[in-house]
C-alpha cells in the first residue's frame, strides 16, 4: 500500500498533510506521536473509511486489511457472544488446522461460549486479533492495541504477534505509545505530528532533533541533538 502527498481536512482545519507512506510485504511499521498528531485520522484514510482530500492512495487489487480497534464497546442488550463474533471470519482463507492454532496459542477455546461484553481487557484483545487473523489479511493494522492491559498480557501478546508463523505473515501497521516497544521491537518507525516529521530505524530515529522535542522526556536514552528545518512543540 501507498500513499502519495496525502492531505486530510475537515472545514479548514487540516488533520494531516503530505503524507508519503510505502508499506512493503511483510513489513513491519511502527507509528508514533502525540496526541492529536492524526494517527487515528491516517489509519481511517488507510482502511477507507474516509478519503484524502488531497493526494492518492494505492492498494493492490488484492489487498486484505485486517484492523485490531483500540476499543471495542458491545452494547449490554446485545448478546454477542465470542463464537458469534469469530464465526464471521471467512473460513475459506484458513484451513482447519490453522485456524485451531489460532485458537489454541491465543487460548480462545474455553472463552467460545462466553459473551463479548463479559470479557475482560486482554481477553477482548485476544478476541479481536484472532477475528483479524482469520481473514488472513496482507496487511494488519494494530491501533493501540496493548492499551489497559497489565505487563504480563501485553509481553505476552506482542511476542505472538512478532512470532506469527508463515502462514500468517503479513505487513503490519502499529500505532503505539509504548515508545520501549516501539524503539526496541520495530524495524521502522514513523513519527507523526499533523505530517511525518521523521521516520527510520529506531536507532537512527532516537537521535533526531524531532524526536527528541516530541518524546525525549518519555523516553530515557541519551541523545544527540541534530538540528532540522522541521520545528514542532512538545506535547502537553
Amino acid at each position: 500500500m501507498s500513499l502519495n502527498d496525502v492531505n486530510f481536512d475537515i472545514g479548514r482545519q487540516r488533520l494531516v498533510s503530505h503524507i508519503n507512506i510505502d508499506i512493503a510485504v511483510d513489513e513491519t511499521v511502527s507509528l508514533i506521536g502525540p496526541n492529536g498528531a492524526g494517527k487515528s485520522t491516517l489509519v481511517k484514510l488507510i482502511l477507507g473509511l474516509i478519503s484524502p482530500t488531497k493526494g492518492q492512495i494505492t492498494a493492490h487489487q488484492a489487498l486484505q486489511l485486517g484492523y485490531v480497534p483500540q476499543r471495542f464497546s458491545v452494547p449490554p442488550i446485545l448478546p454477542l457472544r465470542v463464537q458469534d463474533l469469530l464465526a464471521q471470519a471467512d473460513k475459506r482463507r484458513l484451513n482447519d488446522t490453522q485456524r485451531q492454532f489460532i485458537f489454541d496459542n491465543l487460548s480462545l477455546t474455553h472463552l467460545l461460549p462466553r459473551q463479548m461484553l463479559h470479557l475482560s481487557g486482554g481477553e477482548t484483545q485476544r478476541v479481536l486479533l484472532a477475528r483479524a487473523l482469520l481473514d488472513k489479511p496482507n496487511l494488519l493494522i494494530l491501533d493501540e492495541p496493548m492499551q489497559g492491559l497489565d505487563p504480563d498480557t501485553e509481553v505476552w501478546l506482542y511476542k505472538f504477534i512478532d512470532e506469527l508463523p508463515d502462514f500468517l505473515r503479513c505487513a503490519m501497521l502499529v500505532v503505539s505509545h509504548d515508545l520501549h516497544w516501539v524503539m526496541k521491537g520495530s524495524r521502522r518507525v514513523i513519527c507523526l505530528n499533523k505530517h511525518i516529521c521523521c521516520e527510520g530505524k529506531p536507532s537512527e530515529l532516537a537521535t533526531t532533533a524531532e524526536f527528541q522535542q516530541l518524546f525525549g522526556h518519555h523516553y530515557e536514552q541519551p541523545y544527540v541533538h541534530q538540528p532540522h528545518a522541521c520545528e514542532h512543540h512538545a506535547p502537553n
